[in-house]
């Protein structure tokens, strides 16, 4: 912890969204945490993204290649560090990460054999490093309010969750190389996060699976269409369709029950992104919420305010919501799905973490 009581983090990338979204929400909590250091491939990148940085974090130093990597490391003054990475990497420099001692928060993850090794580690430090998830819907106001309006629509009849993405030419991510080497590509890279919502909306696991996934979109990585039927552990079941590139971009979750419906659909309002939250009641009358998007602010507050606490007391864990292993059960359910099609829609259970 710094001597002047904020600790210090550090941003392992510096890549498009290192730049567009954690630079901004870090300056926006920058009464709470003090960016020490960003590290990238190259000096150029490095130095570049600092300066993107240095409005309020104005000692900010540029690190870059792997000795970069072990100045980071063995900076005792670095408590957090957030990985923001391609997809093949981030998970093997997180567990150096935490090897090193320091809490990690990073994007979507490979689940068991990097939970094994996590899980594994001697207790060399006064606490078990922090795995927090990123990037993470469960933090969307959107998701927690609507989780708690799911007792006003009686019992659950059926879930339907759509996903109409618009991931082409003019999407800064449409040509990230790790995406188009990744298995699942944008499915599996996208989708966690639309299982996530799902998951936290109706509070209770999905047990199994049955998928037809294409290959349509001969510009994207196959697959880029998957329909699935889930069957959730307390019986109700559900569809999950997922284009990743369509012209009628659209993405809703919506659940159906007795005696309401419960309905988040991605929207603008008043030029702001964010969610619309629709909620019909037994008389028919349906009430409309707008919420930004704040997600990423408020799992960054709950990462510092984790970190803060496992200084203090040794045997704090991540907020449950950004515990590693909800990622790890969010890439369960997908891998699942891709599965199944594999099988020609055979059913397939979900793993359990």
């Amino acid at each position: 912890m710094a001597g002047d009581g904020l600790p210090r983090i550090a941003v392992v990338g510096a890549g498009i969204f290192a730049r567009t979204q954690y630079i901004p929400r870090l300056r926006e909590i920058a009464h709470l945490v003090l960016l020490k250091t960003i590290w990238s491939r190259t000096k150029e990148s490095a130095e570049a993204a600092a300066e993107l940085a240095r409005d309020f974090a104005p000692e900010i130093q540029p690190r870059w290649g792997d000795a970069g990597l072990e100045e980071i490391m063995g900076d005792a003054s670095i408590s957090a560090v957030a990985v923001v990475l391609a997809g093949q990497v981030q998970v093997d420099l997180s567990l150096k990460m935490l090897k090193a001692g320091k809490h990690v928060i990073q994007a979507t993850m490979e689940a068991e054999t990097a939970l094994s090794v996590y899980n594994s580690f001697p207790n060399q430090f006064p606490y078990k490093p922090i795995w927090a998830l990123a990037e993470n819907y469960r933090f969307e106001p959107a998701f927690v309010e609507s989780r708690k309006l799911m007792s006003d629509i009686g019992d659950m009849m059926n879930i339907q969750v759509i996903v109409e993405g618009s991931m082409n030419s003019s999407n800064p991510y449409f040509n990230s190389s790790w995406r188009r080497n990744f298995v699942g590509g944008f499915i599996l890279d996208m989708g966690v996060h639309f299982i996530a919502g799902l998951r936290m909306m109706v509070g209770s696991e999905i047990a199994t699976v049955s998928s037809i996934s294409r290959h349509v979109d001969k510009a994207l990585p196959p697959p880029d269409n998957i329909c699935s039927l889930f069957q959730l552990e307390n019986g109700c079941a559900g569809v999950f369709v997922f284009a990743v590139n369509s012209r009628t971009p659209k993405i809703l979750w919506r659940v159906d029950g007795t005696r309401g419906t419960v309905q988040i659909e991605r929207g603008i309002a008043s030029g702001k992104h964010g969610y619309q939250v629709l909620f019909t009641n037994e008389n028919g009358q349906c009430q409309t919420t707008f919420y930004p998007f704040c997600g990423v602010n408020e799992e960054l507050k709950a990462f510092v305010h984790d970190i803060v606490q496992a200084n203090k007391d040794g045997d704090h864990k991540a907020e449950p919501r950004s515990s590693y292993v909800e990622g790890a059960r969010d890439v369960a359910v997908l891998e699942a799905m891709l599965e199944s099609s594999a099988k020609q829609g055979t059913m397939v259970q979900v793993k359990k973490f």
